[in-house]
């Protein structure tokens, strides 16, 4: 940075978040547009409603058998707020909280 302060953005980043963003929403309320154009089934629609736990699922399963006590204690407590709570949200920052956590203590 050349004087200009810490909270100033070039044009080219911004132009790419923005970029980004009308992609992720374009693709989200284009797939729900076509979605509702069609019959779904029942079988069709239960699929579709654990695809975040799996996409989820998929994406850290292999960080969590890579990692050390650290993460296996994280995914113990996702576990546990999963179970009690449903709530994958709420399961996903207890685990980044946990992980940072044990981290600093092992």
């Amino acid at each position: 940075m050349t004087g200009e302060g810490a909270l100033s953005l070039e044009p080219t980043v911004v132009a790419v978040i923005l970029a980004m963003a009308a992609a992720t929403v374009l693709t989200k309320v284009g797939g729900l547009w076509l979605l509702s154009r069609f019959d779904v089934s029942d079988r069709l629609e239960a699929g579709l409603s654990v695809l975040p736990g799996a996409i989820v699922i998929a994406l850290l399963g292999p960080e969590l058998a890579a990692g050390g006590p650290a993460e296996w204690g994280a995914g113990g407590v996702v576990l546990l707020v999963m179970w009690r709570t449903e709530n994958i949200l709420l399961a996903l920052v207890s685990g980044v909280v946990s992980v940072v956590a044990f981290r600093a203590v092992v």
